[in-house]
């Protein structure tokens, strides 16, 4: 099935300063969305205002043209998010922690095995979460993405915290997404090359 994700003029202030005003976007199934621009500029809350989580000024969100604010729990249920923070349960190892959102949101957890081999944190997958390294969580965060089975992705620095064999593989599990179907909306300050229609918008 194919989706649409757009935005309509979008504005959003904080304080006295405006981050970004009458902003545009549209990506359909198999296209990736990428935001750059400087620390501050505003990526993260693009990001978040494309989640439902930040209230902008003006301008509306849609998903497959319905109003996300109308539509909120379909699109929720349609999407997936990686933020800066993990969001794990520390105490909980990555498989209780994976088991536990299993039981919240629709995830294929018959298939978790084989994708924390190929992220490399199988090994680890008996240990407390927060015993963990910063780039073991954000393997397993990318494992939850993948587990989600959902059409979009919404990925906040996914780079952050991973040497540059995980790096490569942000980039080649977004591909493999996209040619499945998917669509990513992603903030980053590094540019990569990707065989599949790219859009990028520039804050700041």
């Amino acid at each position: 099935m194919s989706h649409l994700l757009s935005g309509q003029g979008l504005t959003l202030i904080r304080g006295e300063r405006c981050l970004f005003q009458d902003l545009g976007f549209s990506i359909a199934s198999g296209e990736l969305l990428t935001i750059e621009g400087v620390n501050g500029s505003g990526k993260t809350s693009l990001l978040r205002a494309i989640a439902g989580l930040t209230d902008v000024e003006d301008g509306q969100v849609r998903w497959d043209n319905a109003d996300v604010k109308r539509k909120r729990q379909t699109f929720h249920a349609n999407l997936a998010w990686m933020g800066h923070r993990p969001g794990f349960k520390g105490d909980l190892t990555l498989i209780e922690n994976l088991r536990f959102e299993a039981g919240l949101k629709s995830m294929t957890m018959p298939t978790a095995g084989q994708h924390l081999e190929r992220l490399e944190v199988a090994a680890v997958s008996a240990l407390p979460f927060r015993a963990l390294s910063a780039g073991q969580q954000r393997r397993v965060a990318l494992a939850r993405m993948i587990l989600a089975d959902a059409p979009l992705w919404l990925m906040d620095e996914p780079f952050t915290n991973l040497d540059a064999d995980g790096q490569d593989l942000v980039i080649e599990l977004v591909g493999e997404h996209l040619r499945d179907g998917g669509l990513c909306v992603m903030a980053s300050h590094r540019r990569f090359e990707l065989d599949a229609p790219v859009q990028r918008i520039t804050l700041g």
